[in-house]
């Protein structure tokens, strides 16, 4: 009698306004239905509840939840649980109904507290459970101090049901036949409503259903400032391993960077990205071990779906990845296909030391400079030093050279050949790495003009990873190249709703409509995206080139000086010369025509501005001669002699014609 006593005593149910907390389970309900709260955001509030109307201290919660762990980050960790619990109560900090927080000090429930009373039947005699905590609705939900008897307590609640709603009690407690049974044996919907509103009780709230998501920049508990680029590394790697799932629509990193360090409430976040779900966590690293928590929220509602943390050896962070992102598709109950799951299935370790200097690499690689393009080569080369087998360091070195490249940092000929050794050697040991397609694609169409391998190499990116930004983008310059605009309006569109916060996606979508002789498209798109992104360069060249299509050659000059003096002329010297010639000041166009030859004298320039500026001053011959030696030098805007406006004074030119059959486009 005296274990019954205990029993009884310790396994309570508590009620606070809509609310009802089971210690003994370690689960909470609002108004009869199960509502999701994680472990230690359950066990802050077990403690809350033990001693309403006192203060409970953050010492105390610290001892409890987390007594012997050395490895967290114990004042963020027991803000951000608390923070978790206020957001499931709808409670907040400077109106509170149940949760007031003591400054430095812990906090108090402050809402009036019920105990329900339950009759306990005698603990099992085989003294273990049957099932497991988690399994059991424990987990670390438990309350400390709950024990294999007391999950292996049958209760149930002494208050008995009114006498007109015991027939209710009856038909839940029947099994499935018989309680069809029931429900035809009434004739009123009304009642067969209340039957099945009985049988929900205690049923986990459906997860609404979630078609795009959002990864926000996971925070860097460590608080070195030295070690962001491994946590915005970590977010770039969830962000692409969510991205192989073709039934989600997952944004790009660079436009959820955006809210890094940001106070912005999350259902603002999610309008703003336009996304039905955002996935938000930490990461801490100490040593070579690692744990990342993450936390999946409904963005329209601010509704939290899901957390959970995981903890590793440094050395299996791509398995853990992959775990991660499986684990947020089976929650939200996404479609994954056969060749999908295979995908995130990755199992083999990686040194911790090569890791890291791949993503310093992919980190500064961001910064589109080419500083940052040289040094990413360093940080990749190094990373393949210590793990000569490790694929993403090669799709990393491919990147990299394509970048160099393709913005005249260096000689396209010389990268682009090193870009294709690195790229075919990461998909010799990655055949589903979407990043090295994405980078053959790229080689096919600015270095080899090779369209069927450009074509082919975009696809299977796509198919590796519809979500993968890049592809989406490199796949458009292919149908603009081939005169292909509709499919070109496709990827680019599709790319925008990747990035939608990117300035660069703005601009090529920009650059889609200029291609197309869409001018009036262009110039709309274009304005937006030098008013939302003022310093970007690209979005003021490509506005300036669109001007010059549609003939107004005055309006021109304004963002092509703008574009010379953001780059310092890299790029676009040639296109303010351009403008100057179009607009009738020949002077200035010589002038400038001649400061590009100066430049080139000391290190590389394209030939591309000398070219422009002689076009533009109706110099057929000499003009002629440059564009052999852009074609020679595989020059970055060869790709466009098909359809680009600016060769349009040339194309009758049987020079013209014969460098255009070499170009082999698909009919």
């Amino acid at each position: 009698m005296k274990d019954v006593t205990e029993a009884n005593s310790r396994a309570r149910l508590l009620q606070f306004g809509a609310f009802e907390v089971d210690l003994r389970t370690g689960e909470l309900h609002k108004e009869g239905l199960k509502v999701k709260l994680p472990g230690q955001p359950f066990q802050v509030l077990a403690m809350l509840l033990e001693r309403p109307g006192e203060l409970v201290t953050r010492e105390e919660i610290r001892t409890r939840v987390w007594p012997e762990d050395t490895f967290i980050d114990f004042e963020h960790s027991i803000n951000t649980a608390v923070k978790r619990l206020r957001e499931v109560l709808g409670d907040n900090t400077e109106h509170p109904r149940y949760i007031e927080t003591l400054p430095r000090r812990g906090y108090r429930f402050i809402a009036p507290v019920e105990q329900r009373r339950f009759v306990v039947s005698s603990p099992q005699k085989t003294g273990t459970s049957r099932d497991s905590p988690r399994e059991a609705g424990g987990g670390h939900g438990m309350v400390s101090g709950a024990g294999d008897d007391q999950r292996d307590v049958a209760a149930e609640a002494v208050r008995e049901p009114p006498p007109r709603k015991r027939w209710v009690v009856v038909a839940a407690a029947l099994g499935p036949v018989s309680l069809l049974a029931v429900l035809f044996a009434f004739n009123t919907v009304a009642v067969r409503d209340r039957v099945m509103s009985v049988l929900l009780v205690g049923r986990a709230s459906p997860v609404p259903k979630i078609e795009s998501i959002a990864v926000l920049p996971l925070e860097n508990l460590s608080h070195d400032p030295a070690q962001e680029y491994f946590a915005d590394g970590m977010t770039e790697e969830l962000i692409t391993n969510l991205g192989k799932i073709g039934a989600l629509r997952v944004i790009s990193r660079t436009s959820v960077l955006r809210f890094k360090g940001t106070k912005q409430p999350l259902s603002e976040v999610g309008k703003e990205l336009n996304v039905d779900a955002l996935v938000e966590g930490t990461v801490l690293r100490s040593g070579n071990r690692l744990r990342i928590t993450v936390n999946l929220l409904h963005a329209p509602t601010d509704r939290h779906l899901w957390a959970e943390s995981y903890e590793r050896d440094l050395q299996d962070v791509l398995a853990l990845q992959d775990e991660v992102a499986e684990d947020i598709a089976k929650k939200i109950q996404v479609r994954v296909t056969p060749q999908e799951q295979a995908s995130l299935t990755t199992t083999h370790p990686v040194k911790p030391g090569a890791y890291e200097l791949y993503l310093k690499g992919c980190s500064i690689l961001d910064n589109w400079t080419e500083e940052s393009g040289r040094s990413a080569l360093k940080y990749f080369e190094q990373a393949l030093e210590r793990e000569p087998e490790f694929a993403p360091a090669f799709a990393g070195l491919a990147d990299a050279y394509v970048f160099l490249g393709r913005f005249y940092y260096l000689r396209p000929n010389e990268m682009f050949r090193e870009a294709k050794q690195a790229a075919t050697k990461a998909l010799a040991l990655d055949p589903k790495s979407a990043e090295a397609y994405t980078s053959l694609c790229s080689i096919a169409i600015f270095y080899d003009w090779d369209w069927r391998t450009a074509e082919t190499a975009c696809q299977r990116a796509i198919e590796v990873n519809p979500n993968y930004a890049p592809a989406r983008h490199i796949y458009s310059h292919y149908f603009i190249s081939t005169g292909r605009f509709a499919d070109s309006l496709r990827e680019s569109r599709r790319y925008l709703e990747l990035d939608p916060l990117s300035p660069a996606a703005r601009t090529h979508l920009g650059t889609h409509y200029k291609m197309a002789r869409q001018y009036d498209l262009a110039i709309e798109e274009l304005r937006k995206t030098v008013e939302s992104a003022p310093n970007f360069p690209d979005a003021y060249g490509e506005l300036a080139s669109s001007y010059i299509g549609k003939g107004l050659y005055a309006e021109a000059l304004s963002p092509a000086k703008k574009a010379v003096m953001l780059t310092g002329g890299k790029g676009y010297l040639g296109l303010l010369g351009e403008a100057y010639a179009m607009a009738g000041r020949r002077s200035e166009a010589v002038k400038v025509l001649h400061e590009i030859q100066e430049r080139s004298q000391g290190a590389f320039e394209p030939s591309w501005g000398t070219l422009t500026v002689l076009i533009a001053l109706g110099e057929r011959d000499r003009a002629i001669g440059v564009l052999r030696t852009a074609f020679e030098e595989h020059d970055q805007s060869i790709p466009y002699l098909k359809v680009w406006s600016v060769f349009d004074s040339l194309r009758s030119d049987p020079r013209f014609q014969d460098l255009l059959r070499r170009m082999n486009f698909p009919p």
